[in-house]
């Protein structure tokens, strides 16, 4: 009976082996030559590196997927983005529920903890909930998209706003318009705005949904002041969400300050639209990969920048990638109270459980360590400038799908750590944030905060 027990694969397991089998999957139908627009088989490794780029929502492709893939190629692609995107966890307890595998305590509380859930019960109906949700946003999106694309391309327009719909809220940025993402709608407001809805909705996190959903239902029942609500959410919440706008903002004023008279981004758009250019590379690096600029034609400053904010990426239980707002939030937050002299770390009335905080570290650490790693590796096995190389190693790891024109150059080695670079990326975190939690007092001593604590990773 132990033995049995000890021999049952883990849910971290299922989670790492289930995308696997989700991308070989994919890649097989991939490399039907009825998947390719001139009815070839695509090789293995590209195959391989789209299917992988799709699942893990990350949108780097060595094969211009406008002019390469089919229809029925963009409707596997599509199928993968949507997969990948609805959420780790989510499609595991899919797959568990699939195999008709038995929901063990253990699995529970990864999912409570995933989801910040306040009960064990309901797996099912939580499940629904984030699928739900998720088509209710992207069908929100494909109808704005559409007043934009039905006019420009007639009928097939419909099927463009549905694909970008998805590709956009699963922060997955790859688009079949052209070669050249959304570069075609730098001044559009519609295209722009759409786009940016998706991103942040997508990369905000389903808890946090799921919180501003409650609060707000009590505030409405009882009656409640505006400047009530924000105080009732939970501490993920308003750090997530806190982090998120101001991460939006700074970025946007970097990018206008560095890139204002750059006459190859926002030089050159109109003086009125220069800031909508701006605020799109802002939120696009929260993992989401669109461009609406040449990502080759930034200048070193507003390179740096981008790729620090495709390190931290969007919030977690979400659809972004990155090491998360909230773990970096937390972390900034810490160093604060070491500067002040404070023994514990606090943020809106609530102590960050010791625990909590180690976990941040690890997660920051060894995406930090891998990503040099990749670097290295990369700079070895690839012949051209270091910004190259770190900027691709960085969409990667961050599961963003920013390219300065250089994932279409990669030779296979180069290839293939992509593809390990963006595994790790969307499958990493999550899998380090529940091996290394550690269940915390969430009461404290008397006279002490409550403990609450923040989703990381």
């Amino acid at each position: 009976m132990s033995k049995k027990h000890n021999n049952k694969i883990s849910t971290t397991q299922i989670i790492v082996f289930g995308f696997l089998a989700i991308i070989l999957i994919g890649t097989m139908l991939l490399m039907l030559p009825v998947a390719a627009a001139d009815g070839q088989s695509t090789p293995l490794v590209d195959a391989l590196f789209t299917a992988t780029s799709a699942t893990c929502v990350t949108g780097l492709m060595t094969l211009p997927v406008f002019e390469h893939w089919s229809l029925f190629g963009q409707i596997v692609l599509l199928v993968l983005i949507q997969v990948g995107g609805l959420g780790i966890v989510a499609t595991t307890f899919t797959i568990l529920m699939i195999l008709k595998r038995r929901i063990t305590m253990k699995d529970r509380v990864l999912i409570n903890e995933a989801y910040a859930l306040d009960t064990y019960s309901g797996l099912g109906k939580t499940v629904f909930r984030i699928v739900r949700g998720t088509l209710l946003v992207e069908f929100i999106g494909a109808v704005m998209y559409s007043f934009q694309f039905i006019p420009e391309y007639g009928a097939i327009g419909i099927w463009y706003s549905v694909f970008h719909a998805v590709s956009a809220f699963c922060n997955a940025g790859i688009d079949i318009l052209s070669n050249s993402s959304f570069c075609g709608y730098a001044d559009n407001y519609i295209v722009n705005f759409t786009t940016m809805f998706l991103i942040v909705m997508g990369g905000i996190g389903f808890c946090v949904w799921w919180d501003v959903q409650t609060v707000t239902k009590e505030a409405f029942k009882r009656k409640m002041f505006r400047k009530q609500l924000f105080h009732r959410l939970s501490v993920h919440s308003k750090l997530a969400i806190v982090m998120t706008l101001f991460l939006i903002i700074t970025g946007t004023v970097f990018f206008m300050v560095f890139e204002w008279n750059n006459p190859d981004t926002l030089g050159s758009l109109p003086r009125g639209k220069k800031w909508m250019g701006a605020l799109f590379q802002s939120v696009t690096t929260r993992t989401a990969g669109f461009a609406t600029i040449p990502q080759e034609n930034f200048t070193d400053a507003g390179t740096i920048v981008t790729m620090l904010l495709m390190f931290i990426g969007g919030s977690p239980a979400g659809t972004a990638g990155g090491v998360k707002t909230t773990t970096i939030a937390m972390i900034v937050i810490t160093v604060i109270m070491v500067v002040k002299g404070k023994q514990e770390t606090e943020v809106f009335k609530r102590r960050i459980p010791k625990d909590n905080i180690r976990t941040g570290l690890a997660v920051v650490s060894i995406s930090a360590m891998i990503l040099l790693t990749g670097i290295l590796i990369l700079s070895c096995v690839e012949q051209t400038s270091l910004l190259n190389v770190a900027y691709e190693a960085v969409s990667a790891l961050g599961t963003v799908g920013l390219s300065r024109n250089f994932t279409g150059t990669l030779q296979n080695p180069g290839k293939l750590l992509i593809i390990l670079l963006m595994f790790i990326g969307r499958i990493g975190p999550i899998t380090m944030a529940f091996a290394f939690r550690v269940k915390g007092n969430s009461k404290g001593k008397a006279g002490e905060l409550a403990e609450q604590r923040i989703l990381v990773g």
